[in-house]
């Protein structure tokens, strides 16, 4: 069992950053997003202390977020000693956005020994993922159903088909991840419904893979390939969970409507 997770909050949120006449937002939070920072988007309070609170309800105490030196206003927030009940944040500094790889190895002296948590920031993932992966006993992952996520309509169905597929063996362990497949791929993979929304369980076995992945195709230390790295070179197991459920997906002005009309009244403790 863990109690520790790490959010990956350095992104420079480009599609939140550009312009959108459909969208239905307010100006403070249009002023959150020109800064691209999707964590801090206002939806009563920040979206990112929504997903806190479900990793507080989940058992998840200890909180790593992986921000940039210029983000001040994340660090000066959640430095607030009124603020944390449940909760106790620590920070780690990613010099540069160079992928979610390199982000994960910003936390490896707050991780330490103990397996823990990494997810994104933009994603509200139900309480259940995150229990499931706290008491998975091995390194992991959530295997959203695609089909499921389509079905919820939050999320629009030509995004989700974009998400990264699952190769899962019979024995329930990750064969191969698809990041972004391309048209090719998807095809020959129409038949499979499992995708990633980037939510793991790891223990220090993923750091040295993240130290010696090589670039993806976008010139990014993306962390899929890492896993995937880790899988071909290392011989490192992801046991894959199953789970049908929804994800909230916060990656462009367009889903903040929607966002917050699903968290409106949510508790939120911290």
């Amino acid at each position: 069992m863990t109690n520790k997770a790490v959010i990956l909050a350095r992104g420079l949120g480009k599609r939140m950053r550009q312009a959108d006449e459909r969208a239905t937002i307010d100006a403070q939070q249009a002023a959150i997003a020109d800064q691209g920072i999707k964590a801090m988007i206002p939806i009563g309070r920040p979206f990112l202390d929504y997903v806190l609170s479900a990793l507080a309800d989940a058992g998840y105490h200890d909180v790593c977020l992986v921000i940039g030196p210029e983000h001040t206003a994340v660090r000066d927030y959640y430095a607030r000693s009124d603020l944390l009940d449940r909760v106790r944040i620590a920070f780690a500094i990613q010099e540069r956005p160079i992928g979610t790889a390199n982000a994960v190895l910003a936390a490896e002296p707050f991780a330490g020994e103990d397996r823990f948590l990494v997810m994104n920031a933009d994603n509200y993932y139900p309480v259940a993922a995150y229990v499931a992966l706290r008491d998975l006993g091995e390194p992991g992952l959530i295997a959203f159903d695609r089909e499921a996520l389509i079905a919820d309509g939050h999320i629009p169905a030509e995004r989700i088909l974009k998400f990264a597929l699952l190769d899962i063996g019979d024995d329930g362990y990750l064969r191969r991840i698809f990041e972004k497949p391309d048209e090719a791929t998807a095809r020959a993979m129409a038949g499979v419904r499992a995708v990633s929304m980037n939510v793991w369980c790891f223990d220090t076995g993923i750091f040295d893979p993240c130290r010696t992945v090589a670039p993806s195709p976008r010139g990014e230390l993306e962390l899929p390939f890492a896993v995937q790295h880790a899988i071909d070179a290392y011989g490192r197991r992801f046991r894959a969970v199953p789970m049908a459920a929804p994800v909230l997906d916060l990656s462009s002005r367009g889903d903040i409507a929607g966002v917050a009309e699903r968290l409106v009244g949510l508790e939120v403790r911290l």
